[in-house]
């Protein structure tokens, strides 16, 4: 059976992380520029010690197994602002925070994020309406209906 790249980096961090039920592997991406990008999110935050652990040993046993042939660049870090949420938990971790979805229509909506379940997401939007003010609609979007999902940050 002939493993990935990604597919070893994920055992190892899965196993990294077997005693930490508070932190979350987010994505695993080797890229062709020989990067090799490690996205980590926790239920509380990661903090740079976290990502430091987790780098020294995916990056100790990838040379100590000769996984990678080729140079490479092991970067351990948390998923920026900007980074899409593509997991259940991630979308858990940022209830009662605005969001913005894009659907696969190509529509998008904004709300409040108030429910996740492991198929579908909740937001309250608010709907203005021509002359009228603006109403709350509770509308339920199916994860399969979702193309991206970003946290809308406010500066108020």
């Amino acid at each position: 059976m002939v493993f990935s790249i990604e597919d070893k980096v994920k055992a190892l961090i899965a196993q990294k992380l077997a005693d930490r039920q508070d932190l979350f592997l987010v994505s695993v991406k080797m890229h062709s520029n020989g990067r090799l990008e490690v996205l980590i999110d926790g239920d509380n935050g990661v903090s740079i010690q976290d990502c430091a652990e987790i780098s020294r040993h995916v990056g100790f046993h990838l040379e100590e197994e000769d996984v990678i042939a080729h140079a490479y660049r092991l970067e351990v870090s948390s998923p920026g602002i900007d980074t899409p949420l593509t997991s259940v938990r991630q979308y858990q971790k940022n209830l009662g925070r605005n969001i913005q979805v894009r659907l696969h229509d190509g529509l998008s909506k904004e709300g409040k994020l108030i429910e996740v379940t492991d198929e579908t997401i909740v937001i309250i939007e608010k709907i203005k309406e021509k002359g009228k003010k603006a109403a709350e609609h509770q509308s339920q979007i199916p994860f399969e209906h979702i193309k991206a999902t970003k946290v809308v940050i406010s500066f108020k």
